[in-house]
């Protein structure tokens, strides 16, 4: 009977840590959609820099370039 307790707190265990894992990942994955624009024009600006090329803002994140 003990044996079967165990068993049972351990598939408690992985679906808690399973749970926890989709909550954060729905959190990145949101966080990522919102913010993605500013992101990639974060990216753009550096690499305008590394190329020596001057970075010109679009008409909303996420479409800006190098010229």
């Amino acid at each position: 009977m003990e044996g079967v307790r165990k068993m049972n707190n351990k598939g408690q265990a992985l679906v808690e840590y399973l749970l926890i894992i989709a909550v954060v990942s729905v959190i990145v994955v949101s966080l990522v959609k919102l913010l993605g624009g500013y992101l990639q024009d974060s990216m753009t600006k550096t690499s305008c820099k590394l190329i020596d090329k001057e970075y010109v803002e679009g008409s909303e994140p996420g479409k800006g370039t190098c010229q």
